[in-house]
């Protein structure tokens, strides 16, 4: 009886004058796992246009949102809210914790074109993330999910670069990819998986060609053999011609910085990295263009910006050896 008059006091005392506990009150309706995408349907025409007309011009010249209020929640996909840390300096950062994988963020907010968001709808996420007072916590690579489009894909994911949240990319996948905007050296080649859903060997974006010289001197002609599937479901061996090479991306005293950015490679990249092209003239071709000027140029043909585009082919891929594929114009879906 004592200890029940006890527990009875200390629960009374909780209570403020009108009965009630004193609890902070807690986020009621919890979003589910749903997402939301600017893109416009990869699947039409008009959104095949729409899609590829967006730059980042476009989200330069964006006009602060008064979009009406909408609920939202906030979680972490992996490690909880501890993941995002702050810019300010104020902030404690552990040095013994490292994100492994891009925090996902939920917001809702209904869209009123259906499952592909538009501008407005997009904006109106990033007014959302303000209001929730977690704007400024957000890193670059962090996923923002709109619960409130599907469950589909990765309709709905947005990425932010660090200024603004940008669509993922279907110019290589119908379901969506990071965007070409981030450089996928700065981020360990593993962040992104299951955060956005991708095939077996997701889409990334490198300029290899401050190992071009190494990359020159590797270079095989090799017969690789692969299983393919066919349509009965029956494996087959086949045997195909790949040019191959490899560089080592070497752990330096000081960070290594990105070529052409303010931003550094990440240690997850240290190691060796393989990479594979098709093992014709043109595949030849292609990486050489990559790779700048370590071949000597070739008669007739033209000047053009080298493709940072590639495969990360997981199955091959180890901790210190990654494996990447070259990925060619032909290969686009729009």
């Amino acid at each position: 009886m004592e200890r029940y008059a006890r527990r009875h006091r200390l629960s009374d005392a909780s209570r403020d004058p009108n009965g009630h506990h004193s609890r902070a009150p807690t986020v009621a309706g919890r979003s589910q796992s749903r997402m939301p995408s600017r893109a416009p349907s990869p699947n039409s025409f008009h959104g095949r246009a729409a899609s590829n007309s967006y730059s980042r011009s476009a989200s330069q010249s964006r006009s602060p949102s008064q979009a009406r209020p909408a609920a939202t929640v906030l979680q972490s996909s992996v490690s909880g809210a501890s993941t995002i840390n702050s810019s300010s300096s104020g902030t404690f950062r552990s040095p013994l914790y490292r994100v492994r994988r891009a925090p996902l963020l939920y917001v809702f907010v209904p869209s009123p074109e259906g499952e592909w968001l538009s501008d407005a709808s997009v904006l109106e996420c990033e007014a959302e993330l303000k209001r929730a007072g977690v704007a400024h916590l957000l890193r670059p690579g962090d996923v923002v999910w709109d619960t409130a489009v599907g469950d589909e894909g990765n309709i709905g994911r947005m990425v932010w670069d660090g200024g603004y949240l940008l669509d993922l990319d279907y110019t290589y996948s119908m379901s969506g990819e990071l965007p070409q905007y981030m450089h996928s050296l700065a981020f360990p080649p593993s962040y992104f998986h299951r955060v956005i859903r991708s095939v077996n060997n997701p889409i990334c974006y490198l300029d290899i060609s401050p190992w071009s010289e190494e990359i020159a001197s590797n270079l095989q002609l090799l017969q690789d053999r692969v299983k393919t599937e066919t349509p009965q479901g029956n494996y087959h061996t086949v045997v195909r011609w790949v040019h191959r090479s490899s560089f080592v991306i070497k752990p330096p005293s000081i960070k290594m910085r990105i070529p052409n950015t303010d931003l550094f490679i990440d240690s997850g990249w240290f190691g060796t990295v393989v990479v594979e092209a098709e093992g014709t003239n043109e595949g030849l071709a292609d990486l050489q263009d990559r790779c700048r000027d370590a071949f000597p140029p070739r008669a007739g043909g033209e000047r053009k910006t080298p493709s940072r585009v590639f495969r990360i082919l997981r199955e091959r891929s180890r901790p210190g050896e990654i494996w990447i594929r070259t990925v060619r114009e032909k290969e686009r879906l729009m």
